[in-house]
């Protein structure tokens, strides 16, 4: 029988390191051809659609994540992993934790690769799921020093900050407006539903590492062209799905780099300290099969 996942599970056995080690490697093994990670796939239904992001990993498993964007509070997703060698199922994983988590530990490894080595301080913009996850996946890969959150909702940000103090250890404040938040901070994540920006570049420091989670293409983006035009270097998980928005992602005519290449050593990050680095998020497939299957195996290997 296949094992049997629900967000309690995942969330009991999956820590930070754990999941920005595994996005590290498939990174590099989409980079390296090994994992095969085609654009999502959506059927458009009567009042939403279905959406399926499918992966496969050279002679270990395949599988695939389902979702839909209908807007039930509590619509779940589905996760599976099939056994590349006989097609059995191996794992099921039923709910948002390895969703988000796994893009959460993509936003770490984009901060282990492109932020400063001495980043601690960190403003934040958004108090959801998505922007409790890069937090936690950047805790993991920088010692961090300071986190001020800003959201429209003042008690959502209180909460938040309260939410990193308890579960992270790391000193925490809400901030009364997205330019406190994200000033003279080392790295900024920016994980909003908003469709306009709601950053503006004049208030990053130099150096600063910006990771962009929420809406990114022309018309409806949280981040403007001034961004862009200060960032040095622009890097995104997977080319390929940047490439495949409709509309476009707001890009300015530049090429993003692939993560992928930087992680494994074919392309620069970084260049200088003074560097604004920003990573696009668009969610490599695959990925979170990929997470499922490290999953399976710590649970595999506890039991055994």
């Amino acid at each position: 029988m296949p094992l049997l996942l629900i967000d309690p599970d995942v969330a009991a056995r999956l820590d930070a390191s754990t999941a920005v080690a595994a996005m590290r490697d498939a990174l590099v093994a989409a980079h390296a051809g090994r994992l095969i990670a085609p654009p999502r796939a959506s059927a458009v239904l009567e009042g939403g659609r279905l959406v399926m992001t499918a992966g496969h990993l050279a002679d270990e498993w395949y599988g695939f994540r389902s979702y839909d964007t209908f807007g039930h509070a509590d619509g779940e997703q589905l996760v599976v992993l099939h056994d590349a060698r006989d097609g059995r199922i191996r794992a099921i994983a039923v709910g948002e934790e390895i969703g988000s988590r796994r893009t959460g530990a993509l936003g770490g490894a984009a901060v282990d690769l492109l932020a400063r080595p001495d980043a601690g301080t960190v403003g934040v913009l958004g108090s959801g799921r998505q922007a409790w996850t890069q937090i936690w996946a950047a805790a993991a890969v920088r010692p961090l020093t300071a986190v001020s959150v800003f959201s429209r909702s003042a008690a959502r940000r209180t909460a938040f900050a309260a939410r990193v103090r308890a579960e992270l250890g790391v000193p925490a404040t809400a901030a009364a407006s997205a330019a406190e938040a994200v000033r003279d901070r080392d790295l900024v994540i920016v994980a909003t539903t908003s469709e306009r920006p709601v950053l503006s570049a004049a208030d990053l420091a130099p150096g600063t590492h910006v990771n962009l989670v929420g809406f990114k293409q022309r018309g409806r983006a949280e981040y403007g062209l001034d961004l862009l035009a200060r960032a040095g270097v622009l890097a995104t998980d997977s080319p390929a799905q940047a490439g495949a928005y409709e509309p476009p992602l707001l890009l300015a005519g530049t090429a993003p780099r692939d993560l992928g290449a930087i992680a494994a050593g074919a392309l620069p990050g970084r260049g200088t300290a003074d560097e604004i680095s920003v990573f696009l998020s668009v969610g490599l497939a695959g990925t979170e099969v990929f997470l499922l299957d490290r999953v399976a195996a710590l649970l595999t290997s506890a039991s055994s």
